[in-house]
């Protein structure tokens, strides 16, 4: 289970660790409560279990990934939640229904809470839409580019959007809007967490960190 980032402000700076350094990594003073000029905020990570979510497109480090880590360069899967956290995604092999294996995701919320019709409905919706021919590998062949796992979710989504008699998305629209501003969230909060890993902490000027300032890997 990873470490929770911490952020603490003293001496005009912001400083994200692990844990309350005992000296301020800055000007050296000792830290105690009176000491900070605010008290610790635990920032809350980007990931999220997804077994634990419902209705959402989740993005994940692809399965042949060993780490199973978001480290910019290794591919990503997307998958659908259903509403008891199963996930349904489209691999080479059809369509995978899994029950494990995306504890640490991106999580994109589908359907809002007070759609009560469209929640009562998804099940159905996302498995009728799993056994149609379209992703079943005798009928249609697996293709990295143009038909795969994003294919699915958005397929899936505008299917959704036009039974809801909604216009739908084309993928650059829903990659810009839904996919893109939580993965550089993703990539600037990994990016902090390992120089605190291998630095102990994290400082930056408090008018740097409001103009969005993060570490240098």
């Amino acid at each position: 289970m990873e470490s929770s980032v911490i952020r603490l402000t003293h001496c005009q700076k912001e400083i994200f660790c692990f844990s309350v350094p005992e000296e301020c990594p800055s000007c050296g003073e000792e830290l105690r409560g009176s000491r900070l000029q605010e008290a610790p905020v635990s920032l809350p990570s980007p990931f999220t279990n997804g077994h634990k979510t419902s209705c959402c497109l989740l993005v994940a480090p692809a399965h042949d990934n060993l780490d199973r880590d978001f480290d910019g360069a290794a591919d990503l899967h997307t998958g659908i939640s259903n509403t008891k956290g199963v996930v349904y995604n489209y691999t080479r092999g059809g369509v995978r229904r899994d029950q494990s294996g995306w504890e640490r995701s991106v999580s994109v919320p589908l359907v809002r809470p007070d759609m009560f019709h469209l929640l009562a409905q998804w099940d159905q919706y996302l498995e009728r839409f799993s056994d149609g021919p379209m992703w079943d590998p005798a009928w249609h062949r697996f293709d990295e580019n143009n038909h795969n796992c994003f294919s699915f979710c958005l397929h899936f989504v505008n299917g959704v959007l036009a039974a809801e008699g909604r216009g739908t998305l084309s993928r650059d629209d829903f990659t810009h809007t839904f996919i893109l501003p939580r993965m550089r969230r993703v990539s600037k909060y990994t990016t902090l967490y390992r120089h605190i890993q291998k630095h102990q902490f994290y400082t930056v000027d408090r008018q740097q960190h409001a103009q969005g300032a993060e570490p240098s890997s």
